[in-house]
């Protein structure tokens, strides 16, 4: 098929990327050199390095290891049995050393990261832990990578910090290739429209706890990832659009015959890429046409707010700067292809179901809304990347998706989008700046001008509506909930009442310093505030009565309050427990003290 040139704002912007990253990103390959110069695999190990790196293997593998005679693949996982995501990879490094063995290499388990699970966590303290366990899994990869015994690593992750953290930490070791390596959805239970609604009869009293429960339990019921399309799914997608899967890997379920042969052929193509000639690592596959990639398929498939932060910080580990103006520019061109809860009422397994992430990626390519030539695993670009896998007769095969939608409800072509510009929004204006998710909010409520309610938590707005003192139009504002204040923890158990007081007839929005993911609702809400109130931010100088108005289309974020007024009022003093201590949180202190800004990527290591 001819090639579609890219649109002349996925040029501009991916121009405009590389200018303003060329030092950053020639620093960050020069150091790729210099550690592939001096400091090649196994070549600068003692006898007594090398002994202990093999003293665990077999013959064969003591042999390949200590004379370098076949490539080694180090193992990162975030394998464990209590995230239903992840408990699936407790088989993957068998299957991998015996793949490995098959294709002339070897392949060790490099080491384990941590993997929360923000299900388990929502509105509970360690939430507070959960976007800081990006860059602690980020250095656990490097610590996992450090023995520098491997030629290439295969990072096994799927949810919302592990996969950023994954590719984070293997870009410090950019000189190696790398692929990632997921685990698949859970079968469909419940469905995310009657989950949503046993949600808000619960908030307003209608049913009880146990109601509550087994709607949960069947929501969430098996080995898998959770079907919604929030961090975790958007990360699979992010990896399969950026070329760092072997194609239509994604959303192909666990424990599957399908599922073992795209690992065993991860297996095959980071050996392949580490025995070239010339080998190129993870860090000089991606540049600046990627990471644009990356944003467009966000958008296209109405992604997880959290990659709004998650994105920009792993651009940075890679010597890039990329912006949320970035993301604003692309989103004025891509159209949304898919609706996937809360986007709308099906999984994503109704939506691979459909032509998934193939036909998506094909319509992108075919409307020059993608750069096809880009480095990837697979190689030959990213048309590789617009086809399905199947099984015939035990071997990995590849068909076209279909070429009409089964689903227009579900996906659709770029002829044909659900809205004609991207998923999310950014709205600038007199409070700083932050991040909306226009898909999930119908094009009605993408604007509204209303007085403030301002609350310092979830708990204190949670207390408030249960007491019946919440009436009228209204803009919500929950305040440091900024990585400074407490670690930016998301705020999902707001969304059962704010989605309740929609139903009422009300238009209310959420304005915060906080976040939501890829699972908030029908509600508008105004994320990621930057600066946010503990960092100065006017969004602490917001009292009760401010109006406030919050435009998507118009990318507006304004308070009617006198600049003069505003700077003369007291900064409330921010609560003295949250964040502080409990949970570990006291662990995270340092964390918080020199943590950057979220449309910085709220990192530890970069400002």
């Amino acid at each position: 098929m001819p090639r579609t040139a890219p649109s002349a704002v996925l040029q501009s912007v991916a121009a405009r990327i590389e200018e303003r990253s060329a030092e950053t990103r020639a620093d960050y390959l020069d150091g790729l050199a210099a550690t592939r110069r001096h400091n090649p695999p196994r070549r600068k190990l003692s006898c007594g390095n090398l002994a202990h790196a093999a003293a665990a293997c077999d013959a064969h593998g003591k042999a390949a290891l200590t004379r370098g005679s076949a490539p080694n693949i180090g193992i990162v996982t975030s394998y464990n049995d209590m995230l239903s995501a992840h408990q699936p990879l407790q088989t993957y490094p068998d299957l991998i050393k015996a793949a490995a063995g098959e294709f002339g290499a070897t392949a060790q388990v490099a080491g384990g990261v941590p993997a929360m699970c923000d299900g388990v966590t929502q509105g509970q303290p360690g939430m507070e832990l959960s976007l800081f366990s990006r860059d602690v899994i980020a250095m656990a990869t490097a610590v996992s990578l450090s023995h520098n015994v491997f030629d290439a690593g295969l990072m096994l992750g799927v949810c919302d910090k592990i996969v950023p953290g994954l590719l984070m930490g293997a870009l410090a070791f950019g000189h190696l290739p790398a692929a990632f390596v997921p685990a698949g959805p859970m079968p469909t239970g419940l469905s995310n429209d009657e989950k949503t609604r046993v949600r808000q009869a619960y908030a307003s009293g209608e049913v009880g706890r146990e109601a509550l429960l087994d709607a949960e339990m069947k929501s969430y019921h098996a080995p898998g990832t959770c079907t919604f399309y929030g961090t975790a799914n958007s990360n699979q997608m992010l990896m399969e659009i950026m070329g760092l899967h072997v194609p239509g890997t994604a959303f192909v379920p666990p424990g599957t015959p399908l599922r073992d042969a795209l690992t065993r052929e991860a297996v095959r193509l980071v050996m392949e890429r580490a025995a070239a000639d010339e080998p190129r690592g993870i860090g000089e596959w991606l540049d600046a046409r990627s990471f644009v990639n990356a944003i467009v398929g966000l958008h296209a498939t109405g992604g997880s707010t959290n990659h709004l932060i998650h994105l920009v910080a792993i651009a940075r580990a890679a010597g890039y700067a990329i912006s949320w103006e970035d993301f604003a520019d692309l989103a004025a061109v891509v159209p949304l292809l898919a609706r996937i809860y809360p986007n709308g009422s099906a999984d994503v397994n109704q939506f691979h179901a459909a032509g998934g992430l193939a036909f998506v990626i094909r319509e992108l390519l075919d409307a020059g809304l993608l750069f096809e030539d880009v480095a990837t695993l697979a190689g030959g670009g990213l048309r590789a990347y617009a086809r399905e896998p199947v099984l015939a007769d035990g071997a990995l095969m590849y068909r076209d998706p279909p070429a009409v939608s089964p689903q227009p409800s579900i996906l659709r072509p770029v002829s044909e989008p659900f809205q004609a510009t991207g998923g999310i929004a950014l709205v600038t204006g007199n409070l700083g700046r932050a991040v909306v998710k226009t898909s999930a909010v119908s094009a009605d409520r993408h604007a509204i001008t209303a007085p403030a309610r301002v609350f310092e938590s979830q708990e204190h707005f949670q207390a408030t509506f249960k007491a019946g003192e919440l009436a009228g139009d209204m803009v919500v504002v929950v305040r440091n909930q900024g990585p400074m204040a407490n670690g930016m923890p998301e705020l999902h158990s707001l969304m059962p009442a704010l989605g309740l007081m929609q139903n009422r007839g009300l238009r209310v929005a959420l304005l915060t310093d906080g976040r939501l993911s890829g699972a908030s609702g029908k509600v508008l809400s105004a994320l990621h505030v930057t600066p946010e109130a503990r960092d100065g931010g006017l969004i602490a100088r917001l009292r009760d009565g401010d109006v406030i108005t919050i435009d998507a289309n118009a990318g507006r974020l304004d308070v009617a309050v006198e600049p003069a007024v505003l700077a003369e009022r007291p900064v409330p003093a921010p609560n003295a427990t949250p964040g502080d201590r409990g949970i570990g949180r006291e662990l995270f202190a340092p964390f918080r003290s020199s943590v950057g800004p979220a449309d910085r990527g709220a990192a530890v290591f970069w400002h």
